[in-house]
């Protein structure tokens, strides 16, 4: 399963974004590509909880939600 999200991450960001999600979510496989206009982050897993991802982003004043 992959689960894309749109965000508002920035390149000063993304390192401190990417450990706290691989500490949280070991199984997932996590990128981003900030040279899209939406700043995409990609999860693929086998069961993704886009709460979670959503709650983890967030905490770190990082809007994010399901790319439609």
């Amino acid at each position: 399963m992959v689960e894309v999200f749109k965000t508002d991450a920035t390149k000063h960001k993304e390192a401190m974004l990417l450990t706290a999600l691989y500490e949280a979510f070991p199984m997932y496989r996590i990128n981003f590509d900030l040279e899209d206009c939406d700043h995409i982050l990609r999860i693929e897993g086998d069961s993704i909880c886009n709460e979670k991802v959503i709650g983890l982003m967030s905490a770190y004043n990082c809007f994010c939600d399901v790319l439609e």
